[in-house]
């Protein structure tokens, strides 16, 4: 086949490929993804992602359609809890978390291309080393639970609209056989009064799933699969504003127990804010 041919054959492809499956608008996985840049790299390492990899390396592939990046300046780290946490140690590391959206029944083919395009960035030398990765995970959907009711913005609207925080909440159950009843008892009893007349439009509820056997070799494999529950409650203000009074007098949950709880603010991209402020 001549070059020509190949070229037509391959772009038929995509029109092919955009015919069948999937293609609601739901949130139906995650890509949570929360870094420490090594210390002296911060520039560095924000840069890279900002400029490169937020972009050739998660928004440009297939089935992802919405991404926003958030920071914890030292301040914010120092609000973490608790101290002798199963996901960060020290709790304080971890300062730029990334969240994705990616469409309902469309994690596999994600995960071949985004296995795919990591390898390549690798060989060309567009991965950025400065860094460890201290939470990052796929993550199925499980649940959303809103303030208002049916106004406001939606799910699938929480990356793109302008939110003023986000904590992160990582709980996990005390066994397998009980992460639905977690998760039930958060989204039926727990969330619904947490939420009521606080800054929090919405909490999302997702559980990881494992990172594919050929993942690249700085990511380690996700931990807690069968047992955990990640929580991300979207702030219509300043998490500084808000965290003693709604934030601090949470107590484990019976099932359970919290294993992280972190606030961010947004990043402004195409500046270096806040980059000053990390230690």
């Amino acid at each position: 086949m001549s070059d020509v041919g190949r070229e037509t054959a391959h772009l038929d492809l995509y029109g092919k490929l955009a015919s069948v499956g999937p293609y609601g608008v739901e949130v139906g996985h995650a890509l949570i993804t929360m870094v420490e840049p090594h210390r002296g790299y911060e520039r560095a390492y924000h840069r890279w992602y900002e400029d490169d990899h937020f972009i050739a390396g998660a928004m440009a592939m297939p089935w992802i359609y919405a991404g926003r990046r958030w920071v914890a300046t030292r301040d914010l780290q120092l609000l973490r809890y608790p101290s002798d946490s199963a996901v960060a140690q020290p709790v304080t590391d971890g300062c730029y978390i990334t969240v994705y959206w990616l469409t309902s029944g469309r994690y596999e083919e994600h995960m071949k291309w985004t296995v795919g395009i990591n390898k390549r960035l690798n060989r060309d030398g567009r991965v950025f080393q400065q860094r460890t990765h201290v939470f990052t995970a796929f993550q199925d959907h499980e649940s959303t639970v809103y303030r208002d009711g049916a106004a406001g913005p939606r799910d699938f609207h929480a990356l793109d609209h302008p939110y003023q925080g986000l904590v992160l909440e990582v709980i996990d159950a005390e066994s397998p056989e009980r992460r639905g009843e977690l998760l039930e008892w958060l989204v039926g009893r727990h969330l619904p009064k947490r939420l009521a007349g606080s800054p929090a439009a919405m909490v999302t509820a997702f559980r990881p799933t494992p990172l594919p056997g050929d993942r690249m070799t700085y990511v380690k494999q996700v931990e807690g699969v069968d047992t955990r529950l990640t929580l991300l409650w979207f702030l219509e203000t300043d998490p500084r504003e808000c965290w003693e009074q709604h934030f601090t007098d949470l107590e484990d949950p019976p099932m359970g127990r919290v294993e992280l709880r972190a606030p961010f603010v947004p990043t402004i991209p195409g500046t270096d804010k806040y980059v000053d402020q990390l230690r």
